[in-house]
């Protein structure tokens, strides 16, 4: 949801995201329960919720938390935007949903252990693990909040609007003069002046205008204290009581902080660590929900490995792209990421060599069958740049590998691997 519309809001700053992106490098973003609960300890204002990941414990939480509330709101909890519009595979509609009490459990049932598409996750989706039941609250008004690093000011960038939720791209192309950039001096910090500016740019209708300044400060001191990369929330709501509440949130953790930020990075599922792992590898990864490991080089031969591991009735378990440059050791780590994943049950290396030479590739399986204990079994399939001699690395191995002569070969017998 941000990376669109701030991609059109602060255009210096953002180039350099996208640059970041390009480079394959990575920060740390948590669930949005996860980030209430830090919000909370920072005194800024969060509706009051439970994550579970189970229908007994929904059914527990409905029971002991929200004894007393006639509607729950249950939010499928996966790291992308756009979750209120999107579509389960099995058919439901919408990763969030206002519903009574008694139905929280029946709702819940129907995104536990489903796959979820938005916007953002692209047509693989992603699985949803937990739900996060909050309270629902009685809203007045709807904003728009987030700090972002800017390159052009080399600090923080507070961007605003006075109307909020799911279509905030779309008001920033339709109403740019409804939001407000207040960039903070790194050194100074954020001062009153620059709160109130951003509390003038919300345009709260109810909310004490005090009160709104010291969240705006609040979530300043989170942002730099934590570390942050970025900070969303939206929409930032006012409620009936007159309260500015985070309804939703997200936030980003710079990886590079992770050693002064223990609490924030234990956060991180173990989807999360893999990312971390492959990113400080230079490597690209994307889990999925199969059984089937992917090694390859390229983007456009992964999604073709993928298509054709579904053809044969088979499900793959990431998209792990080692590049056309990848060493030796980038191989051996992209073989520990493989088999750090509990799913996978057989791994298909399938590498066309151009720049990539099929001995470095051969060589790196091999070292890393004496570093990590393979359990599984691993089809590989190599064609191109010294083919001969990577098979030739592979056979003298002694290990105990399954060839294949084209893609679709690989993929038949990947799939057979796992009877």
């Amino acid at each position: 949801m941000v990376r669109g519309m701030l991609r059109k809001l602060a255009n210096q700053s953002l180039s350099v995201a996208g640059k970041w992106q390009q480079q394959q490098l990575r920060r740390l973003n948590i669930h949005e329960y996860q980030g209430a609960e830090l919000m909370g300890k920072y005194g800024i204002n969060v509706p009051k919720g439970v994550a579970v990941a189970s229908l007994d414990e929904v059914k527990k939480s409905i029971q002991e938390v929200f004894p007393n509330q006639s509607e729950v709101v249950v939010k499928s909890q996966v790291l992308a935007g756009g979750r209120g519009l999107g579509t389960f595979k099995n058919g439901f509609q919408g990763g969030v949903h206002i519903v009574k009490a008694d139905q929280a459990e029946e709702i819940a049932s129907k995104m536990l252990g489903q796959i979820l598409v938005t916007k953002q996750t692209g047509a693989q989706g992603k699985v949803v693990s937990k739900v996060y039941l909050c309270e629902k609250m009685s809203l007045v008004n709807e904003m728009y909040f987030s700090i972002i690093l800017d390159r052009a000011t080399a600090g923080p960038l507070i961007i605003a609007c006075r109307k909020g939720g799911t279509s905030i791209e779309d008001l920033a192309e339709k109403f740019p003069d409804m939001i407000i950039k207040v960039p903070i001096d790194v050194f100074k910090g954020i001062s009153d002046e620059d709160a109130a500016k951003v509390v003038d740019g919300l345009a709260p209708k109810v909310a004490d205008r005090n009160d709104s300044i010291e969240q705006v400060k609040k979530l300043y001191q989170l942002f730099c204290e934590s570390d942050c990369t970025m900070l969303e929330i939206n929409p930032l709501a006012e409620t009936s009581d007159n309260k500015l509440v985070a309804a939703d949130a997200k936030l980003n953790f710079d990886d590079n902080a992770a050693y002064r930020q223990k609490r924030s990075f234990l956060f991180a599922t173990h989807h999360k660590r893999i990312l971390v792992a492959a990113a400080k590898a230079d490597l690209n990864y994307i889990g999925l929900d199969g059984e089937i490991g992917c090694m390859v080089n390229g983007a456009g031969l992964a999604m073709a490995t993928m298509d054709i591991i579904k053809l044969h009735g088979g499900t793959p378990a990431n998209f792990l792209d080692v590049g056309g440059n990848a060493t030796e050791n980038q191989v051996v780590e992209a073989f520990k990421i493989l088999t750090a994943d509990e799913k996978v049950k057989a791994i298909l290396v399938n590498i066309f060599g151009g720049i990539m030479k099929c001995d470095v590739i051969a060589s790196g399986i091999v070292n890393a069958a004496k570093q990590v204990q393979l359990k599984v079994p691993v089809v590989v399939r190599l064609e191109g740049t010294n083919v001969e001699q990577g098979k030739r690395i592979l056979k003298e191995s002694g290990m105990t590998l399954i060839t294949a002569e084209d893609l679709d070969d690989a993929a038949e017998k990947a799939v057979k691997a796992l009877a």
